[in-house]
């Protein structure tokens, strides 16, 4: 899909606008398919993982093992380096390092592996499971993990490619004067900022970002996106769960992490029990987003324990989002700069997505793949109405000069 310039900009009021006057439950109708639900085998992923589910339904199918079979997702984006969420490609701390982070659980055998703050290692989903089978450890993080990766036959290669590259040194020029240290938004004295009257000011500088992102070469059919990962810093990330025949479940989620960190940062993605959790008796959640959040929760394992005690799917999702509001006592004011999705698979084969938000930008819904022997997509059933803001927070300006267009490919 593509965005011009103007319709970039406007998505911005649309967001702000949307995250004040509509912030309330979602009461959107169940994705989850009765005619489907309850059907195996059974794989659900985030929604980068569309093009490289039929891969591993394919081995899941043939008796494959379930981690493997998850495993086999998520390596797609890992090995794209145009997808700069995960693995090759995936956007820089701030230092302009790729740092990566991973873990896994296998239902069959209870056992989990993770790796984090992963340096030079592409297939951080595999490192997670070698360390899950090839050590007594569950956890190994920077140096020795990147050690240990090699030590297993994992070759060291360069994961910052021209393109992250040229992003991080946009985003390295345009916050010469600031960055992610100070206080967050979970700081009493946080104050919730005010929308600027300086729009000319704005105007200014986004043109400097344009001028700045055609001066280091990036390509114009990518500047928006460019601009875009400077203003707002995704966090990266793929989950995936799979369940067989069998009834034997796994699941792994492998990310690259906050673009433009600071260098260490983990977020819940190799966290057991936030990014990830499954239980051979129960089931397998996993989740992306706001990971500071999500670990705050114990997302992934929070929803689980909601299903051992009788939840469905998507509510024992709801409430592991509910806690993240209460988190923050529930002040709109800060929840519009958070967003979560989970992805849920009890073990008879019924599943949800559920998200904190409706999306980032309107016509840009949060959404998840599921592949029971068809592939699709589905929209994430959200707890609250509207659309999330970028951590840190962007003023909502309206330039005077519209007219230009460029493409973003999201």
């Amino acid at each position: 899909m593509s965005i011009t310039r103007r319709g970039f900009l406007e998505s911005a009021v649309v967001a702000s606008i949307a995250t004040r006057l509509n912030a309330s439950e979602g009461n959107a109708p169940s994705q989850a398919d009765p005619a489907r639900a309850g059907k195996k085998p059974i794989l659900i992923c985030a929604n980068n993982g569309l093009n490289y589910i039929d891969d591993g339904y394919r081995f899941l199918k043939d008796g494959g093992d379930t981690l493997d079979a998850a495993i086999r997702v998520v390596k797609g984006p890992e090995n794209d380096p145009k997808d700069d969420s995960v693995g090759l490609g995936g956007l820089p701390n701030e230092e302009g390092v790729v740092e990566l982070d991973s873990c896994c659980m296998h239902g069959p055998s209870r056992r989990a592996g993770s790796v984090g703050g992963v340096r030079n290692i592409k297939n951080v989903s595999m490192v997670a499971k070698a360390v899950m089978e090839h050590t007594g450890h569950v956890m190994l993080v920077g140096e020795g993990a990147e050690r240990f990766a090699v030590a297993m036959g994992f070759p060291r290669e360069n994961l910052l490619t021209e393109r992250s590259r040229k992003i991080w040194m946009l985003w390295k020029e345009y916050h010469s004067t600031d960055d992610w240290w100070g206080p967050g938004m979970s700081d009493p004295k946080w104050i919730p900022p005010s929308t600027p009257s300086q729009s000319e000011l704005w105007q200014h500088r986004f043109d400097r970002l344009e001028e700045r992102a055609a001066a280091l070469g990036i390509e114009p059919e990518h500047r928006m996106a460019a601009i875009r990962r400077v203003l707002f810093p995704p966090t990266g990330t793929i989950h995936c769960s799979a369940l067989n025949e069998k009834g034997e479940m796994s699941g792994i989620t492998t990310t690259s992490g906050l673009a433009f960190k600071l260098p260490g940062r983990c977020g819940d993605s190799p966290v057991i029990g936030a990014g990830c959790y499954t239980d051979q008796d129960i089931g397998s959640a996993g989740a992306t987003g706001s990971g500071e959040e999500n670990i705050k929760v114990a997302g992934a394992h929070t929803i689980i324990e909601n299903m051992r005690h009788g939840m469905s799917p998507q509510e024992a999702g709801m409430d592991a989002l509910k806690r993240i509001a209460r988190t923050y006592n529930n002040d709109m004011a800060k929840l519009r700069f958070v967003d979560m999705t989970y992805y849920i698979l009890r073990k008879d084969g019924a599943y949800a997505g559920v998200s904190f938000w409706e999306g980032y930008s309107k016509g840009n819904p949060h959404k998840f793949a599921v592949h029971d022997g068809t592939r699709w997509s589905e929209v994430a059933t959200p707890l609250f109405r509207g659309y999330s803001e970028e951590f840190p927070p962007f003023p909502v300006v309206i330039p005077k000069d519209l007219s230009e267009e460029s493409e973003y490919v999201k």
